[in-house]
């Protein structure tokens, strides 16, 4: 029974270490770094079946605006389609 929690505790983890891995590299592609972009471990740390959240941290002004370019950019795009 315990290896059972731990191995759902691995698998919360690994969805959301999935998820700041393609997050990062969806950013590096356009040109976006948030240096504090991680999994949240304190939500890890809790009792809850969720995967842990995902900090995606604090960022320059400048980094926040090439954020939101590439989002608008993102929406027109689709728009498109």
């Amino acid at each position: 029974m315990v290896a059972a929690g731990r191995q759902a505790d691995h698998e919360r983890l690994r969805i959301a270490e999935e998820a700041v891995d393609e997050l990062r590299r969806a950013l590096r592609g356009a040109d976006v770094t948030l240096p504090s972009l991680r999994v949240d471990l304190v939500s890890y740390a809790g009792e809850a079946s969720d995967p842990p959240l995902v900090e995606l941290g604090r960022c320059t002004p400048a980094t926040a605006l090439r954020l939101a370019a590439a989002l608008v950019r993102a929406a027109v795009d689709g728009e498109g389609r």
